[in-house]
C-alpha cells in the first residue's frame, strides 16, 4: 500500500508539474488547456501588474488545437517571488519573455497591450516563434499622447478620486480601485458590466506598475518587426486606451501580417466580441498549420 500511495503521489506531482512551470528566472507558465495539436499558445498579459488571470476569457475563445499557457513574468501579477527570480525580479524585464518561448516546442506568443510591447522590445524572440499575435497594443509610446487627450475629453470623476487615493497610499487595493474606476474607458457600454467584474477580480501588483512606469512606458519603441513570421494584429474598433491607428503605417504591412478589426469592441475585445476574436485566432492557427 505504501508503494502504491507513493506512486499515486508521484503521478499527481508529475501532472501538476506538466501544467505549472517556472523558467530559470522565474517566468511562470500555467497551462489553461491541453489539447492535441501543434501550437503552444503563450498568452502574456497587459497592465503591467494585473497578471495573466486577465486573459482567462481570451484563452477560452481559442478553439484551435494545441496547449494554451498563461504567462507571468517574475514579479508580475500574482507571480510574486517565484523560484529563480532573485532579489530583483524585474532585473531581466522585458527580455525574460524569451525564456517562455524556449520552454515549449512550438510557441505562438500573444501579447495584450503592454504585454505586446514587451514582446516587440525583445528581438531575440523572432527565431523562437511560430507566430506572433498582438492584441490592443502599439509599436511605440506615441499611443500615450492619444490616451491622455481621450481622458481630457472623457473625464471620469471616479478615476480622479482613485488616483488621489493611490498616490497618497500606493497599495495594491488602491491600484485595483483605480483600475475598476477606469472601466468605462476600457470597455464599450455593452461590455461595461462584464468588464467591471473582470477588473475587480484580477490580482494587482503595484511593484510591476512602478517598474514599467520608471523604465519602460515613456521610452518604449519596438526594436524589431517580423520579417516573415506570421503575425496577427487584433484591434477593437472602439479601443480608447491604445490608439490602433498606429498600425496603419506601411512598414507594419506585408503578406505575413493579418489585421483583424473587431467591430464593437474595446481594449479587451474578447469580452465584447468573443466569437470574432476566437474566429480570428483560429484562422491564424490554420494559416500557420498550412505554412502560410
Amino acid at each position: 500500500m505504501l508503494q502504491l500511495g507513493s506512486a499515486l503521489i508521484a503521478l499527481r506531482f508529475a501532472a501538476m508539474s506538466a501544467d505549472l512551470r517556472f523558467t530559470r528566472s522565474g517566468v511562470r507558465l500555467r497551462r489553461h488547456r491541453r489539447q492535441e495539436g501543434p501550437i503552444d499558445w503563450l498568452l502574456v498579459p497587459g497592465g503591467p501588474g494585473i497578471g495573466s488571470e486577465s486573459l482567462r476569457e481570451l484563452a477560452d475563445v481559442v478553439t484551435a488545437p494545441g496547449s494554451i499557457w498563461l504567462v507571468d513574468l517574475p514579479g508580475d501579477g500574482s507571480n510574486v517571488a517565484p523560484p529563480g527570480s532573485g532579489a530583483d525580479p524585474f532585473a531581466g524585464w522585458p527580455g525574460v519573455v524569451v525564456e517562455a518561448a524556449e520552454a515549449v516546442p512550438n510557441a505562438v506568443m500573444l501579447g495584450h497591450s503592454t504585454g505586446g510591447m514587451y514582446l516587440l522590445s525583445t528581438p531575440a524572440l523572432e527565431p523562437l516563434l511560430c507566430g506572433l499575435v498582438l492584441v490592443s497594443t502599439a509599436p511605440g509610446a506615441q499611443w500615450r499622447e492619444s490616451f491622455v487627450e481621450m481622458t481630457r475629453r472623457h473625464p471620469l470623476p471616479a478615476v480622479a478620486a482613485a488616483t488621489v487615493a493611490y498616490e497618497a497610499e500606493p497599495t495594491d487595493v488602491h491600484l485595483r480601485d483605480l483600475a475598476v474606476a477606469s472601466t468605462e474607458w476600457n470597455f464599450t457600454p455593452e461590455g461595461v458590466a462584464a468588464g467591471r467584474e473582470l477588473l475587480a477580480r484580477m490580482p494587482y501588483n503595484g511593484a510591476a506598475v512602478a517598474w514599467s512606469a520608471n523604465h519602460f512606458d515613456d521610452v518604449y519603441l519596438a526594436t524589431w518587426w517580423p520579417r516573415s513570421l506570421p503575425t496577427l494584429i487584433i484591434s477593437g474598433s472602439d479601443d480608447r486606451i491604445v490608439d490602433q491607428r498606429l498600425w496603419n503605417e506601411p512598414r507594419f504591412h506585408g503578406p505575413h501580417v493579418t489585421r483583424a478589426r473587431i467591430a464593437g469592441a474595446g481594449h479587451f475585445p474578447w469580452i465584447e466580441r468573443p466569437r470574432s476574436v476566437g474566429s480570428s485566432l483560429d484562422a491564424f492557427a490554420a494559416a500557420i498549420a498550412a505554412g502560410r
